[in-house]
């Protein structure tokens, strides 16, 4: 017998209506409002989702060393900050890691730590040696061209007052700033995640920034019709 849906294996919904949820999931409607629009259980559209993010997710580590100019920066992402716990070490928040190539992609990925040793295993493994890396003055960067990369520029910080700079004297990191406001902004309209689903909307996030001059529907389209989502994923 033939596979009646050729983009969700042994899947129980008609094609027509998962192309119409994934038109709604690209557009970046929520799960509930997609499941009155399209007329399925909310369970129903809940795992689907959950499945285009898992593919998401693998779609994301196909990708090549960053090249060029290359931005590098941690941020804690989570509920409203604690009162008296701003910034690093703040309780709650989820610490995270980031790498964007200038005018390119990004990548991001939840990290133990901030340390010196953490960030700079991540990049060893995915910035290219001759890129110039800029960041801010965190010591987790200290060291990055004796480590092997070919330039490094810092930001500091305003030494009277503590704040944090992200442009001076021609060196910036704002595209990296604008991700991790872009992703905080996007990541608030959920009203709270369960830690366990944190990382695959962070890795879901990532792939909408990186593909935000792409047709997403199209592109999650053609990859599930090559290999259909599988529900056992989820069991």
């Amino acid at each position: 017998m033939s596979q009646q849906n050729r983009y969700l294996f042994r899947g129980r919904i008609s094609e027509r209506k998962f192309r119409d949820l994934l038109r709604l999931f690209a557009l970046d409607i929520t799960a509930d409002r997609a499941a009155l629009l399209v007329g399925l259980n909310h369970k129903t559209a809940a795992s689907l989702y959950t499945l285009l993010r898992l593919r998401m997710a693998e779609l994301a580590r196909a990708e090549c060393p960053f090249q060029g100019v290359v931005e590098v920066d941690e941020s804690y992402v989570g509920p409203t900050r604690t009162r008296g716990q701003p910034g690093r070490g703040a309780s709650r928040k989820t610490p995270v890691f980031g790498i964007l190539e200038r005018g390119g992609r990004v990548h991001c990925q939840i990290v133990r730590n901030c340390s010196k040793p953490t960030l700079q295993a991540i990049m060893q493994g995915r910035v290219a040696a001759s890129a110039t890396v800029t960041s801010d003055g965190w010591r987790g960067y200290d060291g990055l061209v004796e480590a092997g990369f070919a330039r490094h520029h810092r930001i500091t910080k305003y030494p009277d007052r503590g704040k944090p700079v992200f442009s001076q004297g021609g060196v910036h990191i704002n595209g990296i700033e604008s991700f991790w406001s872009y992703t905080k902004r996007r990541l608030q309209k959920f009203n709270g995640l369960r830690k366990t689903a944190f990382p695959t909307f962070l890795k879901e996030t990532e792939f909408r920034f990186n593909s935000r001059d792409q047709d997403l529907y199209k592109i999650l389209l053609a990859s599930c019709r090559k290999q259909p989502l599988r529900q056992t994923q989820l069991e």
